[in-house]
């Protein structure tokens, strides 16, 4: 039953959001740049919701499905982090944050009620400018090794 509702959730949840901003396309870069290391993670609560192991379903093996909720607070910094093996869908429930992108020259405003794709060969952290606290929901799917990993944690 539970499974259920999350599925009706999640489905009314990515049918009213906007996907997130992108990069423009005018800052796009040709190759990915080195970021500053940020590591500071000091003003991030991260609250796992719930975790899947899909092990077995339709060949899916070593990975881990995750959910948890982030609160950046003001000034906060999600750590300098890579979605090389663990792809992630983040969703802005309130405030705005800004991502440091190494595919993208400039950085990129996320706000409430936009949702966005990480993937591939990115690396970013993310920054919270603002006086109020930022909460996002994070979903990804996790190498069963990165479960515990402190930097798994991270969006």
């Amino acid at each position: 039953m539970k499974s259920g509702f999350l599925a009706l959730g999640l489905g009314v949840l990515m049918s009213t959001s906007a996907f997130a901003g992108g990069c423009p396309a005018d800052k796009v870069l040709k190759a990915a740049r080195k970021l500053d290391n940020v590591t500071d993670g000091s003003k991030v609560k991260d609250e796992v919701v719930q975790t899947v192991d899909p092990a077995g379903w339709r060949g899916v093996n070593g990975l881990m499905m995750r959910t948890r909720r982030l609160s950046i607070e003001p000034g906060g910094l999600v750590p300098t982090h890579s979605h090389a093996d663990r792809p992630a869908i983040i969703y802005v429930i309130s405030g705005e944050i800004f991502e440091h992108n190494s595919l993208c020259s400039v950085p990129i405003a996320h706000k409430a009620g936009e949702a966005t794709a990480e993937f591939g060969d990115l690396q970013h952290w993310w920054e919270n400018k603002g006086t109020v606290p930022v909460v996002l929901i994070s979903s990804d799917l996790v190498p069963v090794e990165m479960m515990k990993d402190p930097m798994a944690k991270m969006p």
